[in-house]
């Protein structure tokens, strides 16, 4: 009797953007209150579960400034402070079940709002707001760490103990979450599965990162793979599609826009760069697909 009782029935939408896939959650018409991590965790669970890289709970804005808020939360169940692929399906989501007709809408995340404009072809174009540089904001601790200076980016060596022990050479910059970002000659061989776990659990990140391997094709278009704290290699990461190319423009390499081919599919990054010592926003525009609709019980 108590298990029957305890029993509530979700309705959701399952969603990607650019193969990185989403179970989105209306919180304003139904009861949220309550989800343990284990709960989600069962829900992203690939076998048991629906299946997602991360849950996205669509609620009612906290501040005036926005017309939602947006909550997002890992396959492990952690929730973290932003998610670019998941920011266009939340536009697509609140536009396509009616939650409003406002476009360019301006949506709360955790430390920041984002304006979402959605386009006559499908895609959807985000202001990602600007890249953070600021260690403590990260956060991330370079103490210790040796480093280089290549054009306006400083690169920090990161040891990694597997497969073998050797440094990797990254970028930091945080969108919102915190990325370390390295360039790789070839994105097929790139160790993103073996080195992917360490880098992101390295106590130099507080808070865990998102770990990128970037391959430069030419100045306008790369190749990415991203190893998703909490998630683990995903078939596209918006937000790393942002910071590799903050990281490769920083570093000399890039020009904007960029192309960025992920797995999954492909997106496109526009940076202004740093002004007068004022960091633009970064502009990422992509597609927002709804897979299928459906109801699960917790």
């Amino acid at each position: 009797m108590n298990s029957v009782q305890s029993t509530r029935k979700l309705r959701f939408t399952k969603m990607h953007g650019a193969g990185n896939d989403f179970i989105v959650l209306n919180g304003i018409d139904q009861d949220l209150s309550g989800v343990t991590r284990e709960q989600w965790q069962k829900l992203a669970h690939r076998q048991l579960g629906i299946g997602a890289d991360q849950i996205l709970l669509v609620e009612k804005a906290t501040r005036p400034d926005a017309d939602f808020r947006y909550r997002i939360f890992n396959a492990d169940g952690g929730e973290v402070e932003q998610c670019g692929n998941g920011s266009r399906c939340f536009v697509r989501f609140v536009l396509d079940q009616g939650l409003s007709t406002k476009n360019p809408l301006r949506v709360e995340v955790a430390h920041t709002v984002l304006t979402l404009k959605s386009h006559e072809d499908g895609q959807v174009e985000v202001d990602m707001g600007a890249p953070i540089f600021e260690h403590s904001k990260i956060p991330f601790i370079a103490d210790g760490l040796a480093s280089k200076q290549e054009f306006h980016e400083v690169l920090y060596a990161l040891p990694i103990e597997t497969p073998a022990t050797h440094d990797s050479w990254i970028g930091v910059v945080s969108m919102g979450n915190p990325h370390a970002v390295q360039v790789v000659g070839d994105i097929e061989s790139a160790m993103v599965q073996e080195e992917g776990k360490s880098i992101e659990k390295n106590p130099v990140f507080p808070n865990r990162v998102n770990a990128g391997y970037m391959q430069v094709l030419n100045r306008n278009a790369i190749k990415l793979r991203v190893f998703e704290r909490g998630a683990g290699e995903t078939l596209a990461c918006g937000t790393g599609a942002c910071a590799a190319v903050v990281s490769g423009i920083r570093r000399g390499m890039l020009d904007s826009p960029v192309t960025v081919s992920t797995l999954g599919g492909d997106l496109q990054i526009a940076w202004g760069g740093i002004t007068n010592e004022v960091a633009h926003p970064v502009i990422m525009t992509g597609p927002a697909i709804t897979v299928f609709e459906g109801e699960t019980s917790i």
